[in-house]
């Protein structure tokens, strides 16, 4: 009996605290986003944070390519084994998505 707006709350409230964090820096967007994909790094963040903060990052404009430069710029100052973790975070978050895009061309497949 829950209604749509409640069957993701987390998501919700981690993409309106995105929002608020964009909105009341002067930042400009897509920086901010490089920022933030920075500190998932330095945390050591989970496929989920990238998977969010790729999308939102798209959004913007940004490319693989340009997460790929913050790795580099950060690899000396996290160190590899940080920087090898958070690929590996990379690559299963994209796999999600990867996966996500699939099962949706697979259900669309399914209504035809």
């Amino acid at each position: 009996m829950a209604d749509e707006d409640a069957e993701t709350p987390v998501l919700d409230v981690i993409a309106t605290l995105t929002e608020v964090g964009v909105t009341a820096s002067d930042l400009d967007p897509a920086l901010q986003i490089l920022v933030r994909f920075a500190a998932l790094v330095a945390l050591d963040a989970a496929p989920a944070s990238y998977l969010f903060h790729f999308g939102a990052g798209a959004d913007e404009g940004l490319t693989f390519e340009d997460a790929r430069q913050v790795l580099v710029a950060l690899a000396p100052l996290v160190g590899t084994a940080r920087i090898v973790s958070a690929s590996s975070n990379i690559a299963r978050a994209l796999g999600f998505a990867a996966l996500a895009v699939t099962e949706d061309s697979d259900e669309d497949d399914e209504d035809m």
